[in-house]
């Protein structure tokens, strides 16, 4: 059995990271290729229920993320992790642990995320509710060598494709 691939979507948050994902797995599913996502929100609900974002928590967060994600690519299952993970090292960590791996990096202008914010998470930073919005408040580390650079403002069938494109050079799919 081959092992499956496993995509990292990073990008500070309202980037466009969820909507591009979105995207791609509807593109996979076309081509009959299995993929579990991930999701940040979503596994803290099971993770860390009642999430403090500290630094410590955010370890552990992102290693137990990053083990279930090896767990499944290691099952022949693809993996898109649709998560900011503002430090590098939970990125790398998972670049280390999943053999055919790929980091999609979403930039997008702070100003462009703060207009959009579905999640209200700059509004919650701006009235004080929150203290730790990545890229805002504490540190987003941006990729060093992303596999894949696509640009947050532009419309996430485009980003679909070139994600697609980059699987298809480093032949995961």
């Amino acid at each position: 059995m081959n092992p499956g691939f496993g995509i990292w979507m990073t990008g500070i948050p309202a980037s466009g990271k969820s909507s591009i994902t979105r995207e791609l797995v509807k593109r996979l599913d076309d081509r009959g290729v299995l993929v579990v996502v991930l999701e940040s929100d979503e596994m803290r609900k099971i993770l860390t229920p009642s999430a403090t974002y500290s630094p410590d928590e955010r370890d552990r967060f992102y290693h137990m993320m990053v083990r279930i994600g090896e767990l499944i690519t290691q099952r022949g299952v693809n993996v898109i992790f649709d998560a900011t993970a503002n430090r590098r090292a939970y990125r790398d960590e998972a670049r280390a642990l999943i053999p055919r791996f790929a980091e999609v990096y979403v930039q997008c202008p702070l100003e462009v995320c703060r207009e959009r914010d579905p999640k209200e998470i700059y509004l919650r930073a701006a009235t004080g509710e929150t203290t730790s919005v990545p890229g805002l408040q504490i540190p987003y580390e941006a990729p060093v060598r992303p596999e894949v650079l696509v640009d947050g403002r532009d419309r996430p069938e485009s980003a679909a494709d070139m994600i697609l494109d980059n699987l298809k050079r480093l032949m995961y799919i």
